[in-house]
């Protein structure tokens, strides 16, 4: 899933014609007496409403990010992160939480109880982002997020005719230049961490290659005078792009001073938020030490076998030391790395082991399968440097358009070493994964399904949580389904893929709350998880760039292994995976505690 701002998105059509329908989903659980209790039919109508007027308003102060989501009336408009309209969002928040507070969610249907937890953390989030948290005065990536995204999101899908997406591009170009004089004024240098300023530096010049790839080839559809405020807006930004460019190198850079580590208060809030869990800080780490000490044992069970009667295969006794546990894996998964893709074979071998991943999910009847087109794509420039592949899904309204799985070249400019340990990470067999875990069964699969779900405002607000625990939860379905023909080394890179995921959960506090350097980071990466230098050193920047994202992956999968524990339990032979899996992703995303809550006819907290 890609990095991104809140996944929020406001829909112009009524809420009330998305409440649950009459005929339910395929249930893997049949509800309790408890789960039908009667709910205030007029306080579940106030929330209706109040949602409803979340998502207008919310559009109209967010226009790049409403495109993004399907909802079109304000694609020639760009945010306004000036000291004022920053004060809107914050007015038109703490507003609607004071009416939702006001609303005794206790006598609001099921559904709605959880609709009413998810806008509520959303409308707090919003408000402690802008007030606390500060990002827009010292993180320049929302800046270039912003110019990037208001021209991919018009441009990147065909949701309405090229000549009406031109224009809209062209009244955006000419509001860019806005952005980055927003940007200029508002950011403290000596808040800025250096990692963020470099970043955005180079990424830059990424507008440049989308109007390049976007608006120049296509500009002949315009005609006249429109033609004419295209070619001129274009000019114009690639003045703005090179005066910011010169201003980023000259002025940000250099000065740039700030802590790239937001501190255990930041990060403690910022966990809650992103989450919405109920582990806490410490919960999360010693779960996860716990799961790097088994998963690193089972991986060692494996190295056992395939290395057994191999020429100068090392020491692989019953109850082996950690030196020899760590020898035994490393030999193991060398013979993973043996079979890797050449450096210009990266992204054709991505679209076969899509198609592969897709017929055995298929074959196999694990969920069912949407039939909406799904494309791999290079990753655009300007969202390059933070991770290497991510899932573009189309907003909840644009209906039947592609989805993006999205892959990060090789640059140019690496060296035949540092290529070689990039591709030794992600060799055959963890090439598979990623495309399990960022297209099927994983984020595309479960996008599709997302939008479907009776909840607009639970289609919108997707839970990062959810999304990403269920594509790490899906890695290993399909390895215990016997993907690849139960190939026992696809099953080792399995594992270490999962360990890269129990890592970011360790590291992301590591870095911001107990202040590791970059030896302990690596540590950690390459020793303890196995990760190749290419991988841990982009992981790496990550970890700088981000907060309370990268746990999202682990908690979230946590969630979902214990959520199918808790209802195989309950079902006992009655328990059918398909039928499980199908309503689990029937909810629309939100977070998986409430998922829980659902499936097991527990009080939503």
């Amino acid at each position: 899933m890609r990095p991104s701002l809140l996944a929020i998105a406001v829909l112009g059509v009524s809420l009330a014609a998305c409440q649950p329908q009459t005929t339910p989903a395929p249930t893997a659980a049949e509800p309790s007496a408890t789960t039908t209790a009667a709910s205030d039919p007029a306080l579940d109508a106030s929330l209706t409403e109040l949602s409803q007027r979340w998502l207008d308003g919310w559009l109209q102060l967010n226009p790049i990010a409403a495109t993004q989501i399907g909802k079109h009336d304000y694609d020639r408009e760009v945010d306004d992160l000036s000291a004022a309209g920053r004060q809107k969002l914050v007015d038109f928040s703490k507003k609607l939480q004071g009416e939702l507070d006001a609303i005794d969610t206790g006598k609001l249907s099921r559904e709605n109880q959880i609709d009413a937890a998810i806008l509520r953390n959303q409308l707090r989030g919003d408000i402690w982002n802008i007030e606390t948290l500060q990002g827009w005065a010292w993180d320049p990536q929302v800046y270039s997020g912003l110019a990037g995204g208001a021209i991919y999101n018009l441009m990147a899908r065909d949701f309405a005719p090229m000549p009406q997406r031109l224009k809209s591009a062209t009244a955006r170009m000419q509001k860019i230049p806005a952005i980055y004089a927003q940007m200029r004024e508002n950011l403290d240098p000596a808040r800025v961490p250096k990692i963020h300023a470099e970043t955005v530096a180079k990424q830059n010049a990424g507008v440049l290659s989308l109007i390049d790839t976007f608006i120049v080839p296509n500009a002949g559809q315009l005609k006249g005078e429109e033609r004419k405020q295209l070619d001129a807006a274009v000019a114009g930004l690639r003045k703005a792009v090179a005066e910011q460019q010169e201003w980023l190198d000259k002025t940000l850079v250099p000065n740039a001073k700030g802590n790239f580590r937001i501190g255990q208060t930041l990060y403690d809030e910022k966990l809650q938020f992103s989450l919405n869990s109920s582990l806490s800080r410490a919960e999360i780490k010693q779960r996860a030490e716990s799961e790097l000490k088994r998963v690193r044992d089972e991986m060692y069970a494996i190295a056992q076998t395939v290395l057994k009667d191999k020429p100068n295969a090392p020491e692989l006794p019953t109850s082996p030391q950690p030196a020899q546990q760590q020898k035994a894996i490393e030999a193991a998964l060398e013979l993973a790395y043996a079979d890797k893709p050449a450096r210009d074979q990266v992204v054709d071998f991505a679209k076969q082991t899509l198609a592969d991943a897709t017929e055995f999910t298929r074959k196999h009847d694990l969920v069912t399968v949407p039939n909406d087109p799904v494309k791999i794509i290079l990753m655009p420039e300007f969202q390059r440097g933070v991770a290497v592949a991510y899932c573009d899904s189309p907003g909840p309204l644009d209906k039947g358009l592609d989805t993006y799985y999205a892959i990060s070249p090789i640059p140019d400019d690496w060296s035949k070493e540092q290529v070689d340990s990039f591709l030794r990470e992600y060799n055959d067999r963890m090439i598979h994964l990623l495309s399990i875990h960022e297209a099927m069964p994983g984020h595309y699969l479960e996008g599709a399904h997302s939008v479907k779900s009776h909840s607009t405002l639970r289609s919108v607000l997707r839970s990062g949580l959810f999304a990403e625990g269920w594509a790490v939860y899906t890695e290993d379905m399909l390895a215990d389904a016997g993907y690849l023909d139960n190939d026992p080394l696809f099953r080792l890179v399995q594992l270490k893929f999962y360990l890269r995921t129990i890592a970011n959960a360790i590291l992301d506090q590591g870095v911001h709350v107990d202040n590791w350097t970059r030896e302990q980071a690596m540590e950690l990466m390459t020793q303890q998880a196995f990760q190749q230098e290419r991988e841990a050193a982009g992981k790496w920047v990550r970890a700088q760039l981000s907060s309370a994202q990268l746990p999202t992956y682990f908690v979230g999968a946590q969630e979902f292994f214990d959520m199918r524990k808790a209802v195989e339990a309950k079902l006992g032979d009655k328990f059918n995976s398909k039928a499980y899996h199908d309503q689990v992703l029937s909810y629309g995303a939100p977070p998986v505690r409430f998922v829980r809550e659902m499936m097991l006819d527990e009080p939503i907290k």
